[in-house]
């Protein structure tokens, strides 16, 4: 019987681990808890709103390798939509003020010296600053890096790496900011163009990706929870379900691609992040529609962070929302409305059904003592490796570095199977 790699755990890295060990012909098995994949990154119908809606709002860059490589695999590369070049619309709630912010193309930012461009109240130079970013020690934040005022700070920074770290930047590790402004904004206009999924997140990341396995007879088992790993010689024996027990051979592999407190209690010893950060969406269903998903950056509000509009549903996210988990659902609801009904011209309006969602595991806490705490793909057991975006990817705990985690995996899997 051909060796198999048993993949637990079906959220974005682990589907991407599966997907890549199918293409490249392996035998997979993926196992889920849930009776649906996807896991933070999927979409569902809602019965208050009446629509189908994103568990939470994520958006990619056209400079995010990783991700347009999986779409692409999986065949999904046309369910995103953006525009042909990258701009990013504001709005400061304090001051009523809207901008967008307009980079020119190609790789020399010349777009930084006109002054309709750039960010209203910033000069040139201030956009050199970023650059501190690259040479961040370990302990440093966000904050201490770029400075933590300023109207590039609170009209850009703040509410770019909040959405990239989820992490107040007080605290966020700036070292970590790194690589994604390096891949996007420092590899020119043509990879920070802003993608949404068209119709959701299942429809671009999940649904594609379980037709390309159940295309090369991979086995997809939801609702099945594993209780334990069991061990034997340094390596993995069997993986104990609620039902059964799955025996794991000598040439089998197994692939974790769990939250981190169900990976330390499968893996004894590991150590994992203990810290985690909420983020939090509020969805509207609206009286106006739009013909392609927009986005809109908010700055100056008490809540509000960003608004994703897609069809007639206004979705907000609010990250590093650990101080809204117990407030209740119609207050928070209420509160956000108030924000952005100006910004969507529909002040006069009255508040339409919404939906609140509260993840509040949504990420590790990406502090400089928790990113210490991240685990490697390779494991002290020959046969099980890990996945996840909480893993050491190099790269924050995204849909980009959880498609690099499964890949990671992945490639590990079939190196360790090639070794004669």
């Amino acid at each position: 019987m051909s060796a198999k790699t048993i993949v637990i755990g079906g959220g974005v890295a682990g589907l991407a681990c599966a997907v890549y060990l199918a293409r490249a012909g392996k035998q997979v098995s993926l196992l889920e808890s849930a009776n649906v994949a996807g896991g933070r990154c999927r979409s569902y119908f809602d019965k208050t709103l009446g629509c189908r809606i994103d568990n939470g709002n994520h958006i990619l860059l056209s400079g995010n390798k990783a991700a347009i490589d999986y779409l692409s695999v999986i065949g999904a590369a046309h369910t995103l939509s953006g525009p042909d070049r990258a701009e990013f619309s504001f709005y400061d709630l304090d001051t009523a003020t809207r901008w967008t912010l307009r980079p020119n193309r190609g790789r020399f930012p010349w777009w930084m010296m006109q002054k309709n461009r750039r960010v209203p109240g910033t000069r040139a130079t201030d956009y050199l600053r970023g650059f501190r970013l690259a040479w961040a020690g370990p302990d440093q934040t966000v904050a201490e890096v770029l400075g933590g005022e300023g109207a590039l700070y609170r009209r850009f920074w703040e509410p770019f790496a909040l959405a990239v770290l989820n992490t107040a930047l007080e605290e966020a590790s700036a070292s970590l900011l790194w690589p994604v402004v390096r891949e996007t904004f420092g590899r020119g206009e043509q990879a920070y163009r802003p993608r949404i999924a068209r119709e959701g997140l299942s429809e671009s990341f999940v649904d594609p990706a379980l037709a390309f396995l159940a295309g090369r007879n991979a086995e997809v088992r939801l609702g099945c929870r594993v209780r334990e790993l069991a061990y034997s010689d340094y390596r993995v024996s069997a993986v104990v379900l609620a039902d059964e027990t799955v025996a794991v051979g000598p040439e089998d592999r197994v692939v974790l691609a769990v939250p981190p407190p169900v990976c330390a209690e499968l893996v004894p010893g590991l150590d994992v992040p203990t810290q985690h950060r909420a983020i939090l969406n509020a969805h509207f269903r609206v009286g106006i529609s739009v013909d392609e998903p927009a986005l809109l950056g908010l700055v100056g509000g008490a809540l509000s962070q960003w608004v994703f509009l897609r069809r007639d549903v206004a979705s907000v996210t609010i990250s590093a929302a650990d101080h809204l988990n117990d407030r209740p659902a119609d207050e928070i609801g209420t509160a956000i409305w108030a924000e952005i009904a100006r910004p969507l011209g529909m002040e006069r309006d009255p508040i339409p059904p919404f939906r609140i969602v509260k993840e509040k595991r949504a990420t590790f806490a990406q502090t400089p003592e928790q990113i210490a705490r991240r685990a490697t793909t390779r494991t002290g057991r020959k046969n099980l490796f890990l996945a996840g975006d909480w893993t050491d990817t190099g790269f924050p705990a995204t849909i980009e570095g959880a498609i690099i985690s499964g890949k990671k995996a992945a490639d590990a899997v079939i190196s360790l199977s090639e070794i004669p």
